[in-house]
């Protein structure tokens, strides 16, 4: 395996592709008694529409989630329940554009990696099975439609996006599941789950060699190609509607607003825009702003009130939003905030703490490793190295953060949703 040395940050990463095509990340820690292994698949709840061999094939939304709970279930029995029981913590989770499955444990680290290559790889569905996590899916579906939270999220992505899959719950509707069968299963685990669509990145004080071995032993030989996914027309940077409201049982106003970005391109485009707009975000709006210690003086925001960025299936976008009893006052005093920072530019000694706060921030998520793993392979998928933050960060000027702000921080790209209480 090749060794890739990062001696500003003190990390090692051995890296080697298997002749199926699948890439293998380990990043030694020698002396951890804890181990990690992440197995994910470039596949999540926005790939719908897709191309293999020439022929295009639309399927139901919430396939993907739908895998990832069947696929736990094998022939001999249920693999969580023999990871569980042979040491290891195992979980899975199913998000727009990525699927994983992972463990960690202390000991029989072969022998969990080998359990988790194998049932990912090796799919087992019946008529039944699908029907009957159809009514379990149904009920998780129903629940979260009662959630505020969920309606406040996706009520801000329908206002934003007008057909991009990114604007649907990754869950699917319960009209949609009832169109999955288990064909839908198996020809969709066929595309997406082949090796050279998938990457496994391991963690701790193991053999990278071993690694490698053991995953060329389980898993298929041969070499797939890789799906081409369609996401609709393109999007414009105007929102569908500025704003949208609902009413649930909430105790205070809660709002979210967002604003379209254009998405950087394949590569380290895509984590320089990810690492500046969070930048920009803090220094805008970040706990230690004078936005945010204004508002919160004032009443109008409290400590949950955040703000984050996205980039999946095309489309870039980022997100503010909180508890307030003036939802509309806060979204007019974030905008005359940004045209503050237009007009006068960013606080250049809070650029530097929140550069330098920011630095150490990825640095410390080394040593944490399910955020290690899952960057990683999110690295791989979108072209870009994570472990090359830190030095893009440090390079980072006070014009990058104004240049990111007037050409992406703009007022009529900007909607905002609204969860009120009930009359």
């Amino acid at each position: 395996m090749k060794l890739n040395e990062y001696k500003e940050i003190n990390e090692r990463l051995y890296t080697a592709k298997l002749p199926n095509g699948l890439p293998v990340f380990v990043v030694p820690k020698p002396g951890f008694h804890k181990k990690y292994a992440f197995f994910a698949t470039d596949y999540g709840g926005v790939d719908r529409r897709f191309q293999l061999a020439g022929k295009w094939t639309d399927t139901p939304a919430g396939v993907a989630h739908f895998l990832e709970h069947k696929l736990f279930d094998t022939e001999d029995g249920n693999a969580l329940e023999r990871l569980s029981a042979n040491g290891a913590s195992p979980n899975a989770y199913t998000a727009s554009d990525i699927t994983a499955y992972y463990f960690e444990c202390i000991d029989d680290f072969s022998e969990n990696l080998e359990i988790l290559l194998d049932f990912v790889s090796v799919p087992y569905f019946t008529k039944e099975s699908v029907e009957k996590e159809q009514g379990i899916i149904d009920q998780e579906i129903r629940m979260v439609e009662d959630d505020p939270d969920f309606n406040l999220y996706y009520g801000l992505l329908k206002s934003l996006f007008k057909e991009n899959p990114v604007r649907d719950s990754v869950a699917g509707t319960v009209e949609s599941i009832k169109k999955i069968t288990a064909n839908t299963l198996y020809d969709c685990h066929k595309v997406f789950y082949a090796p050279s669509n998938m990457a496994l990145c391991v963690v701790g004080d193991v053999d990278p060699s071993m690694v490698y071995d053991i995953a060329e032993k389980i898993l298929p030989t041969e070499k797939s190609e890789i799906p081409l996914r369609d996401y609709g027309t393109k999007e414009g940077l105007s929102p569908v509607t500025a704003n949208i409201s609902k009413e649930m049982e909430v105790s205070l106003p809660i709002f979210l607003a967002g604003c379209k970005l254009t998405p950087g391109a394949h590569g380290q485009d895509v984590l320089r825009l990810e690492v500046i707009s969070a930048i920009a975000l803090e220094l805008l709006c970040g706990h230690s702003s004078p936005f945010y210690h204004r508002l919160y003086a004032e009443g109008l925001i409290n400590a949950d009130f955040s703000a984050s960025f996205d980039s999946t299936a095309g489309v870039a976008y980022t997100m503010f939003g909180g508890e307030t009893r003036d939802p509309g006052r806060v979204f007019a005093e974030l905008k005359k905030e940004l045209s503050n920072l237009l007009s006068h530019g960013p606080d250049t000694a809070l650029f530097e703490r929140i550069k330098k706060a920011a630095i150490g921030s990825h640095i410390r998520a080394l040593n944490s490793f399910g955020v290690l793993a899952a960057s990683i392979s999110e690295g791989h998928f979108k072209g870009f190295d994570p472990f090359t933050a830190p030095v893009i960060l440090s390079k980072l000027t006070v014009d990058d953060i104004s240049e990111f702000i007037s050409k992406n921080l703009v007022s009529d790209n900007m909607a905002i949703s609204i969860i009120n209480p009930i009359k």
